[in-house]
């Protein structure tokens, strides 16, 4: 039986291609006596004429990768495109040395560990680029002597 005029009607109101019209086969004598938008848009409403799901691509790959990469995989240098600095730029590792250098030289001054003289000159210092993290800015404080009351080792 001839059912393109029921396929071309449920496909224009399915909003989708007339590959993707699924029509059930043990109801085709009833989708054959459907002549009209009406009686197509009735079947639809009864689940008998249906819409096929849309073919995709699957992201499953995309997401094992991207879980291996946060994992620190997949980062050797056949994977690598840019540059050194291109992929870690020397403003960006800056950044990420000094403010935790100069937080900490803050949190010294303002419980009066350090007096504001010596905080001003190892702030200089830090921002010449003097110390390459803040364990090394510490070990320079000590080993200076600069520290007015030592801070409480441990935390708890």
């Amino acid at each position: 039986m001839d059912l393109t005029n029921q396929r071309r009607m449920a496909a224009d109101l399915l909003k989708c291609g007339l590959h993707r019209v699924y029509m059930n086969p043990n109801s085709l004598e009833d989708i054959s006596e459907a002549v009209t938008r009406g009686d197509v848009k009735k079947l639809i409403k009864d689940g008998v004429i249906k819409a096929r799901q849309k073919a995709g691509i699957s992201n499953g790959r995309l997401k094992y990768a991207s879980e291996q990469r946060a994992a620190g995989k997949r980062k050797g240098h056949g994977s690598r495109k840019g540059a050194k600095f291109a992929r870690y730029p020397r403003k960006r590792r800056w950044i990420n040395t000094i403010r935790p250098i100069r937080r900490t030289l803050m949190e010294y001054r303002s419980k009066g560990m350090i007096t504001p003289e010596t905080f001003r000159t190892y702030y200089l210092q830090a921002s010449s680029g003097s110390f390459r993290s803040v364990n090394h800015l510490k070990n320079q404080i000590l080993t200076a002597k600069a520290f007015v009351k030592l801070p409480e080792e441990g935390g708890k």
